[in-house]
């Protein structure tokens, strides 16, 4: 991997704690930057095609949304149909984010992990049936783990020191 441009290295500490709130947030950045909208759009996307950069995203505080019931679904489901069944849970409105995951077994047979959100544990044992109903036959298991506190969102941050 190649080290960051000075310019690269600004941006993502311009962003890193989140990206303003306004209509025109790249604008804005650009602004504080001295640069243009295009150029930071530009830098985003290379560091984005490159890995550096994962993904730009939103990162919403649930329980102040009034989804105060939050679990995360696990589920066995076969090898040869995971990343298919997985894609279509991805886009349910009701989950947060999916992804698959390597079992470890004996104890731990899950390789599909759905975080599903609701204003009630109900609602959340609701959706986790339609989940349950997508993945079919190609499902062997599944358990919920209930989220008692909201954590702390955050990746890695670069220091402004330059190490």
């Amino acid at each position: 991997m190649n080290a960051l441009s000075a310019q690269d290295r600004d941006l993502i500490l311009a962003t890193q704690a989140g990206l303003p709130l306004c209509a025109e947030p790249f604008a804005a950045v650009a602004m504080t930057m001295g640069t243009s909208e295009q150029d930071v759009l530009s830098r985003f996307q290379t560091l984005i095609g490159s890995g550096v950069i994962r993904r730009i995203a939103a990162a919403p505080n649930h329980y102040k949304l009034g989804m105060i019931a939050n679990g995360m679904s696990v589920w066995d489901v076969d090898d040869a149909a995971v990343d298919k069944l997985g894609q279509i849970i991805g886009e349910l409105d009701f989950v947060s984010h999916c992804y698959r995951r390597p079992r470890a077994l004996p104890l731990w047979p899950y390789n599909l992990f759905a975080m599903l959100h609701g204003t009630s544990r109900a609602e959340v044992e609701d959706k986790r049936t339609q989940v349950a109903q997508i993945l079919g036959s190609a499902c062997r298991a599944s358990d919920i783990l209930y989220s008692k506190r909201i954590l702390k969102k955050t990746g890695v941050r670069l220091s402004k020191r330059g190490d």
